[in-house]
């Protein structure tokens, strides 16, 4: 696989258990290869004009291009927030074979 192929997107959740139960979704329909949950983030935005500060986790979700909409999908039905941080970034180089292990673990 081309490393242009391959995306990492990062999605904040507001616990450990939405994370592992999100994670273990992508995975069991193979729309992840690999899912890292970092605990202990810390977040402060802006939301309904207020300003906040909260502690939450992210998931660094490794995927294909072809794999994204449904990996949007996917989080956008499981996820309890009412607009969940959705970020897709492009990989612009990554070793070739585990590349290749993440279009083989993707369905590919």
């Amino acid at each position: 696989m081309d490393a242009e192929e391959a995306l990492v997107v990062l999605c904040t959740c507001p616990d450990e258990a939405t994370g592992r139960q999100i994670a273990t979704a992508l995975l069991a329909a193979e729309l992840a290869a690999c899912v890292n949950c970092l605990p202990g983030i810390r977040s402060w935005y802006r939301w309904e004009g207020q300003l906040r500060d909260d502690a939450e986790v992210l998931l660094v979700i490794k995927t294909r291009q072809a794999r994204y909409a449904a990996v949007e999908a996917m989080l956008r039905e499981n996820h309890p927030y009412e607009v969940p941080e959705i970020i897709a970034l492009p990989v612009v180089a990554g070793a070739r074979n585990y590349l290749d292990w993440v279009r083989q673990a993707t369905g590919a």
